[in-house]
């Protein structure tokens, strides 16, 4: 295996055969790093140069790099099953139960590869169970890369109120079916459900908004919002 001496080689090679030099948009940096090694809270990159790792991959590792216990498991798991593409396992099966005992409101749990996937399926299911097609988000909530919910993130101000699709080839059609509200704004929420509440599928929230600087929100809006998706028979996600 070819391993990198510095980041700027490592950078320069990914540019050349990887959109944007990375996998995803989000771990695009102003200046090139490339990661050799990671254990703890730390990892290291090319050049040899230690970071103490405060990102944690979006949140994840919150058992750190590499933990001995994991590291053992998955092992363990490998050496006796792979990638199944028919039936289910009991680990399947066990990490389910685990979810549904652990959290009160999940009677049943869909697993997936990654959140977007997790926030299609379950805008796709709120759109079939209530015949519905419109879906409220929140200025500055992130629920992943389909053309449903990514838009108005980190928007500048002069883009605040108004959609703010964050990349080109999204489908009009499906921006239009998606409303933007402001965060923690309960008269905004009870005038759109008045207004259009027998169109919204689903409201999709991010209770607390990391991209805008870790928004808390205001306990009377959730409440609120718990309130008039019952009332009018909308799915909250």
């Amino acid at each position: 295996m070819l391993i990198a001496q510095h980041n700027a080689e490592l950078a320069e090679r990914a540019a050349r055969v990887i959109p944007g030099g990375v996998n995803s948009s989000n771990r695009r940096l102003p200046w090139p790093l490339a990661v050799v090694s990671a254990q703890g809270a730390t990892f290291t990159d090319a050049d040899g140069t230690t970071y103490l790792d405060y990102h944690a991959a979006f949140g994840p590792l919150i058992l750190g790099h590499n933990h001995p216990r994991v590291n053992a498991a998955v092992r363990d798991v490998m050496e006796r099953l792979d990638i199944i593409g028919a039936g289910v396992t009991e680990l399947e099966v066990q990490l389910a139960e685990t979810l549904c005992r652990h959290i009160p409101s999940a009677e049943r749990v869909l697993l997936t590869n990654s959140g977007s996937e997790a926030t299609f399926a379950a805008l796709r299911l709120a759109r079939a169970v209530t015949g519905r097609n419109t879906i409220v988000k929140f200025q500055g909530t992130y629920h992943g890369w389909h053309d449903a919910v990514l838009m108005n993130v980190i928007s500048p101000p002069e883009k605040i109120g108004r959609k703010d699709p964050l990349s080109l080839g999204m489908l009009p059609e499906t921006i239009e079916h998606t409303l933007v509200l402001p965060f923690n704004d309960i008269e905004a929420l009870q005038t759109t459900v008045e207004q259009r509440g027998d169109e919204i599928a689903a409201f999709i929230v991010e209770i607390i908004p990391h991209n805008i600087g870790c928004v808390l929100p205001r306990p009377e809006f959730l409440r609120a919002l718990r309130s008039l998706c019952d009332a009018h028979g909308i799915v909250l996600i």
